[in-house]
């Protein structure tokens, strides 16, 4: 009877040890996928973008006070591929690699521009949009003719943006502004000699508002190439909305959304 209960005791040891062994690894499975951002943006049924909401063409409110514009509705249709929905997280530009950071969003659709030094941080959808830098300032400003007029000047740019960067290269004083709009503002009224921006922005804000008195000087030979930015180590996110963008283009989806806000085909 004791070797038999010994036995018995034998087998329940090792069969507690093997469940336990079993419940360790499916612990470990759930924890993977819990790390999986794109189980998680199923799950939830959104995806979380960070964008601004003042930068027109790209992402802004209409008359009404609707959230739209080219980077709106191409990330709408992102969503909707991903079998999802798409929730905007207005941000300033000055905050929006931090709240990516924070995690306060999954990803950043903002016309921002892919660089060595964001790579370095971030990964990056393929491309949406490509355009150009421009040199922009008053239509009674001749003194600054090119780039290289920046010296010593005062450029209205956001903190961080590509502006910024190329203002600051050729030795411009930075005052900082909350938007293309303000930075517009601070050039009309003498409080800052120039601002490097989008040449898109530039021709949509001319649309909307013609009377303003403001030229293009310069244009960046180097054309930017902006897309999609997440936080490293989403590769199942990466390649699920690299997959969207890629069918968007095949199936006409992408230039019908371009061709409504710039009557042209952007990707390129």
């Amino acid at each position: 009877m004791k070797k038999i209960g010994l036995l018995i005791s034998a087998i329940l040891i090792f069969t507690f040890s093997f469940a336990g062994c079993a419940s360790t690894k499916n612990t470990g499975t759930t924890q993977a996928s819990s790390d999986n951002l794109l189980a998680k943006i199923k799950k939830d049924g959104k995806i979380k973008i960070g964008t601004e909401g003042t930068y027109a063409p790209y992402t802004f409110h209409d008359k009404n006070g609707k959230l739209t514009g080219f980077d709106v509705e191409i990330s709408e249709e992102v969503a909707k591929r991903l079998g999802v929905k798409a929730e905007f997280i207005e941000t300033k530009w000055d905050g929006m690699f931090a709240g990516l950071n924070s995690k306060r969003f999954d990803a950043v659709a903002n016309e921002v521009t892919i660089n060595d030094e964001r790579k370095q941080k971030y990964d990056f959808s393929d491309s949406y949009i490509v355009s150009r830098a421009v040199l922009i300032v008053s239509n009674d400003n001749n003194s600054i003719t090119k780039f290289e007029d920046l010296k010593g000047k005062k450029a209205a740019e956001s903190l961080t943006s590509s502006g910024e960067k190329v203002a600051k290269s050729y030795g411009a004083e930075i005052v900082v502004d909350d938007g293309f709009n303000q930075a517009i503002d601070l050039i009309t009224s003498k409080r800052a000699d120039a601002v490097v921006n989008d040449s898109l922005s530039f021709l949509d804000y001319k649309k909307q508002k013609p009377d303003t008195p403001i030229k293009v000087v310069a244009k960046s030979e180097k054309p930017d190439v902006n897309a999609f930015v997440f936080n490293k180590g989403n590769k199942e996110l990466l390649d699920a909305v690299n997959k969207a963008i890629s069918d968007m283009k095949a199936d006409g989806t992408y230039l019908k959304i371009s061709k409504k806000w710039f009557n042209e085909d952007v990707s390129k």
